[in-house]
């Protein structure tokens, strides 16, 4: 995507949008930078439980 078109879709998106400011460490940006993130559902040799 170009990045005057990129820069027209996010003012759009951002020119009613309420704003809220966040602090402090994400907890999915932990977990995935250490190997903890999702995990399929159904990996190979493995069976679903009902």
């Amino acid at each position: 995507m170009p990045r005057t078109l990129a820069t027209a879709a996010v003012d759009r998106l951002l020119h009613h949008a309420h704003i809220v400011l966040t602090e402090g460490s994400s907890l999915r940006l932990t977990q995935a930078t250490t190997g903890q993130g999702v995990v399929p559902l159904n990996q190979p040799g493995q069976s679903v439980s009902p």
